[in-house]
């Protein structure tokens, strides 16, 4: 593969949106084993919520998932390959992109913890007014005292 072909390949993957438009790989080989990653994905991706075990699985595939990426992108960068198989790596790297924004963006976990926090805070400042309010809290501070 040419120099300028490398480039190109390389400003590919790192191009902003290069996901837009891309699809998640159906299978693919992350760290020496075969994924099926686009029912992966979804299989996650339709649940509600994730349980605590599932987060574990979940975590561990990203982390594998940004590994092999780096270990791609340092092929495109360094390998002696064609132009060829630069474009077949540049294309799964983008499906591993894909796949990476899909997982990251899991939001009900994290959404409901935050709700539940929110609402936890709000349930104490409205006691915290009506004791204000009531005069309560005058009476409990000078029996603490």
């Amino acid at each position: 593969m040419k120099p300028y072909e490398r480039k190109q390949l390389l400003e590919r993957v790192e191009r902003e949106g290069a996901t837009v438009g891309a699809d998640i790989p159906d299978r693919i080989e992350v760290q020496g084993e075969e994924i099926d990653l686009r029912e992966f994905v979804f299989e996650i991706k339709r649940r509600e919520t994730i349980p605590p075990g599932e987060r574990d699985r979940v975590e561990q595939a990203k982390k594998n998932l940004r590994r092999e990426r780096v270990q791609r992108i340092e092929l495109l960068e360094e390998g002696d390959i064609s132009r060829e198989e630069g474009e077949e790596i540049a294309r799964s790297v983008v499906g591993i992109d894909r796949a990476l924004n899909a997982l990251q963006n899991l939001g009900p976990t994290d959404l409901e913890r935050e709700q539940k926090a929110q609402q936890a805070a709000d349930r104490k400042r409205w006691m915290s007014f009506l004791k204000k309010a009531l005069g309560h809290e005058d009476d409990a501070s000078r029996r603490r005292a």
